[in-house]
């Protein structure tokens, strides 16, 4: 299992990015024919230490085309916002984020039409029907607990409320970070509706840390104990639980009695529209759905290969198997989500002064 830690890379230590001016007709001048892309990316895939999926994919996709990858890793919110705002001069050759930030680049005209090879083996729920993007890495929100100071994880949302999580709680914000906008979408649903969701995480505030514009600093806070409960999802917390082993995933139930439910939360591709260099990229797309990377999903990554006719049976697939095992999982409305996501965010910042 990868050694992982998830933390914001720094632009300079992660990413060349070409220098390109702006023509007349207001897209980027870089060189079609150079051998290399730029890649937009949700943290979560790839490692500090150098041996996360990203890093594997990256190396090997360099090694079999000679094209190199550059690499930029912010929260889904904020890397769907570069894009928009270098929209006349597009650095970006493919976007990886999260629902529903993935629909968000779409409805703002950020992606080209382009269907990778092996996007037929990809469910329809996992893909966009017009072909502006299709999922790489199956995956599943959550939350983690420190089980050294915890002894069982918070049964329900209510259970979050307890005094003893007081400046011990903590969750990305919603609509810069993709886990973060994950609390809010399971609020919801869970509450049934933007009323109850809303009270309720008014009263979780009185726990709430505060701000955070990437889920990824939260796992080691948590394994350290400086927090005893903050939000995720299983495919990061899991891989990186062999440095940080006093972290738990959970799933809180809406209500005692319940069963624990979540929601996927994959990671998903799209070729950015005036992509410059919209060749290489398509190239990359169809290496991540390769069959043979696919394969190396869970085994790598510690995720869940989006393809169907891929059944791993690795030692981390049988271990994520087994932390999904009577969990239920919703389908939630993404069409609604993504046509409401900035009501749901403000009423979210009115109802917790954020």
């Amino acid at each position: 299992m990868p050694s992982r830690l998830h933390r914001p890379l720094t632009a300079g230590a992660a990413v060349l990015v070409l220098a390109a001016s702006v023509t007349a007709c207001g897209s980027s001048a870089a060189d079609p024919n150079a051998k290399e892309i730029t890649v937009y990316s949700a943290d979560g895939l790839k490692s500090e230490q150098g041996d996360g999926f990203y890093d594997k994919v990256f190396k090997d996709f360099e090694k079999q085309t000679g094209i190199k990858v550059n690499y930029v890793e912010s929260g889904s919110g904020a890397a769907v916002q570069r894009l928009a705002r270098e929209r006349t001069n597009t650095k970006a050759d493919v976007l990886v984020t999260l629902p529903p930030f993935i629909q968000q680049a779409d409805g703002k005209g950020l992606l080209d039409i382009y269907r990778p090879r092996g996007a037929e083996h990809i469910a329809a729920a996992d893909q966009d029907p017009n072909g502006k993007w299709v999922s790489i890495v199956n995956n599943y929100f959550c939350f983690i607990y420190n089980k050294k100071e915890l002894k069982q994880p918070p049964a329900t949302w209510q259970d979050l409320t307890d005094h003893r999580f007081a400046g011990k709680l903590q969750y990305s914000t919603p609509g810069v970070a993709g886990d973060g906008t994950a609390v809010l979408i399971k609020a919801l649903h869970d509450f049934g509706g933007q009323g109850p969701a809303m009270d309720f995480l008014k009263k979780l505030q009185a726990n709430n840390v505060g701000p955070s514009s990437s889920t990824g600093q939260l796992a080691p806070k948590t394994d350290k104990g400086e927090l005893l409960v903050a939000n995720g999802d299983v495919q990061m917390n899991y891989a990186n639980m062999k440095s940080m082993p006093n972290q738990g995933i959970f799933f809180p139930a809406a209500k005692p009695g319940a069963r624990p439910a979540t929601f996927a939360l994959p990671y998903a591709a799209g070729l950015v529209k005036n992509a410059p260099h919209a060749a290489n990229a398509r190239k990359f797309l169809d290496y991540l759905l390769s069959k043979p990377v696919q394969e190396e999903v869970s085994a790598v990554g510690g995720g869940f290969s989006a393809r169907r006719d891929v059944k791993a049976t690795d030692p981390n697939a049988v271990a994520l198997a087994k932390i999904m095992k009577g969990v239920d999982v919703f389908q939630p409305d993404w069409n609604d989500i993504d046509k409401n996501l900035d009501t749901y965010i403000e009423a979210w910042k009115t109802a917790t002064g954020s």
